[in-house]
């Protein structure tokens, strides 16, 4: 894995890890996921990708991305897919 997608997949895990914690009342659970992390992700993500990201840019990649998972189901954990999905938008 490159750099830049180690990076933004450590930048996923550190997004999925302080969402759980804001909904630690639910286990994490919320149907409205890709808003809270477009929040928590565009300044980050925005740096890592040298370029501005719109949070509604950011939570339609982010619904791509998990589309694209479900129905690939890879091996490789989701950030990592996710990272590789928001590179290849950019």
């Amino acid at each position: 894995m490159d750099d830049s997608r180690a990076r933004i997949a450590d930048l996923l895990r550190e997004t999925g890890e302080a969402h759980h914690a804001a909904f630690i009342d639910t286990d994490g659970a919320d149907p409205e996921w890709p808003i809270w992390y477009s929040g928590y992700l565009q300044e980050r993500l925005g740096r890592q990708l040298d370029r501005q990201i719109t949070r509604s840019e950011l939570v339609y990649l982010l619904v791509l991305a998990e589309r694209e998972h479900a129905a690939e189901a890879p091996a490789e954990p989701w950030p990592d897919f996710y990272a590789q999905a928001l590179l290849r938008s950019s």
